[in-house]
């Protein structure tokens, strides 16, 4: 019987697994969403904030126990952190990868929905009255209706 090396659900190279990068972002999306500090959202679920933040880079696997208790935190179902997983990170499963079935993992960019930058503005918007959210969603499209890719370079 061939004996298994535990991987600790790790790629091959001993990157982080896909699905830990993912929920690990989910995670840091909804923290921002409500516009808690790392600090803040350790103190609620009794750890440091580098602990938080080494879950959200998937650096550190979360265990069920634990996700659980993030679900509650946060006000998320659990399901919530393996929402919009992609095909890819799915492939990259810890049975794959033990089993050696996973084939190279492309990098997975960060959706953009869940970049600093789209959370802070979408939190500002929300700050407005509903008379100038609808304004600012019109200037927005305007903006994207008018945008070209060539302007994207500058």
């Amino acid at each position: 019987m061939a004996e298994r090396k535990s991987t600790r659900g790790r790629l091959e190279d001993g990157s982080a697994n896909p699905i830990d990068i993912h929920v690990g972002a989910r995670m840091r999306l909804r923290r921002t969403l409500l516009g808690l500090s790392q600090e803040k959202l350790g103190e609620a679920i009794g750890l440091t904030f580098q602990q938080v933040q080494k879950y959200e880079r998937g650096a550190n696997r979360i265990g069920c126990s634990r996700l659980f208790d993030l679900a509650r935190a946060l006000d998320v179902p659990v399901s919530f952190f393996f929402d919009d997983l992609p095909a890819e990170a799915a492939a990259a499963s810890p049975a794959a990868v033990i089993a050696g079935t996973v084939a190279a993992v492309p990098r997975i960019e960060m959706d953009p929905i869940a970049r600093q930058e789209t959370m802070e503005i979408a939190r500002d918007i929300v700050a407005l009255p509903g008379h100038a959210r609808a304004s600012v969603r019109q200037i927005v499209r305007v903006l994207r209706d008018n945008f070209t890719p060539a302007q994207a370079a500058e």
